[in-house]
């Protein structure tokens, strides 16, 4: 089964993204891959915010009231006036205080500058909203199922580009107090063989 991540991307491909890189500035392949490192990055913030039960409860709620993947049928009408599905707003609830060290992290990784990556944010955020709410409309998932669901979309993610993936992660641990080491020690015993 195709990832989240594929499925998105495979959505966007060629006119919305270039659609993408005209809003942000920058070439279609180097949007492509910037998208291609923003959206598994906002699918392991959101399984991070949704591995406690009050995060899965409250991501539940937003999907089902404001994310019912509609988005995603007039990707084009979404693309011409990005502000208005209030990406900015989901960043907040996603990344809250570790957006600046995310953009940063991203930054180094694509070639765009914090301008770029932060309205690419801002528009990765929605559709990544949009593509939970489809798949919680099809199935009829529950809060624990779109945590579950979130869980091995990130697992998925690592093991098919563990490089990129393990910086990504150490990048959302920034600024945590505490819980860094649990992930790291997650990470290091998913490496040995060890099933989490």
């Amino acid at each position: 089964m195709d990832t989240l991540t594929q499925q998105l991307l495979r959505q966007l491909a060629g006119g919305a993204v270039s659609q993408i890189g005209q809003k942000i500035g920058a070439d279609e392949q180097t949007t492509n891959s910037a998208m291609a490192a923003a959206i598994p990055l906002l699918i392991s913030a959101l399984a991070k915010n949704a591995s406690e039960p009050t995060g899965a409860q409250a991501l539940y709620q937003a999907v089902a009231k404001d994310h019912d993947g509609s988005i995603l049928n007039n990707v084009e009408g979404f693309l011409g006036n990005p502000q208005a599905a209030n990406g900015a707003g989901i960043l907040n609830h996603v990344l809250g205080s570790q957006q600046p060290t995310v953009t940063q992290g991203l930054t180094k990784n694509t070639g765009l500058n914090s301008a770029q990556i932060s309205l690419l944010l801002q528009i990765a955020a929605p559709l990544v909203m949009g593509m939970l709410g489809k798949q919680q409309k099809q199935a009829g998932l529950d809060a624990n199922d779109l945590s579950g669901l979130l869980g091995s979309e990130k697992q998925m993610a690592e093991e098919s580009n563990p490089d990129m993936m393990s910086t990504l992660n150490s990048l959302l641990d920034l600024n945590k107090d505490g819980s860094a080491l649990d992930d790291i020690l997650g990470i290091a015993g998913k490496l040995f063989g060890g099933k989490k």
